[in-house]
């Protein structure tokens, strides 16, 4: 099924460039047969529940939005225990992955399939992963995916954290813009550019955007 509808997408877009996006979602569950289930941070729920968890592609461009390709995610909890994973018929095979080593498996799918996505966007459950913004570069791929406020960067050979990037930032370093309309109006924020150490391909740039809140700061 997941090759026929890979297989329709291309046939439908053509040559037209889209935009491929990362996420997970939880399944909250009862019980402990549900293949995954475990007490475990659920986006859905907002807190920790037994559920299980997906990793999903969808894709966007000019024609609209549709989902390609998902993943299930198996805690280390499950993957140890073999005799739970045969009652519940997982293929021997199925080894641990994270969820960004999942995610890798759905881009390379996708991009095997000949589905013409430009770039790709995902929240910091998968731009911390080194492997796979690795991965993307090695692919060609460009990418905006968000990190968190501890990761590090390499500015002028030093590696800094993000959030004292920020905090360093000079008041007219910064630039008002809307991130869209909201139910009260454009919905503000204060936005800044960073450039970083070069990716070392011709052609490209790193850089670091930051979002401020107005408000607080």
């Amino acid at each position: 099924m997941r090759d026929i509808i890979l297989e329709y997408v291309r046939e439908r877009l053509g040559d037209e460039n889209g935009v491929g996006a990362l996420d997970e979602t939880g399944f909250l569950k009862k019980g402990n047969k549900s293949v995954g289930a475990q007490r475990q941070y659920s986006g859905t729920a907002g807190r920790i529940e037994n559920c299980q968890i997906g990793v999903f592609l969808s894709y966007t461009s000019i024609y609209g939005h549709t989902m390609l390709d998902r993943a299930l995610y198996l805690p280390k909890s499950w993957i140890q225990d073999r005799e739970r994973c045969r009652e519940a018929n997982i293929p021997e095979e199925v080894k641990l992955a994270t969820k960004p080593e999942l995610a890798i498996q759905l881009i390379e799918r996708a991009l095997n399939a000949k589905i013409p996505i430009s770039w790709f966007v995902g929240d910091s459950v998968y731009g911390s992963s080194r492997k796979l913004r690795a991965f993307l570069e090695e692919q060609r791929k460009a990418h905006a995916l968000a990190v968190t406020c501890k990761e590090q960067v390499v500015i002028e050979e030093k590696p800094q954290r993000v959030d004292e990037i920020a905090a360093a930032l000079a008041q007219n370093d910064w630039q008002c813009l809307s991130a869209g309309a909201g139910s009260k109006g454009p919905r503000l924020y204060n936005w800044a550019v960073v450039p970083l150490k070069g990716a070392g391909i011709a052609g490209w740039g790193h850089y670091l955007v930051i979002r401020q809140n107005i408000e607080t700061g």
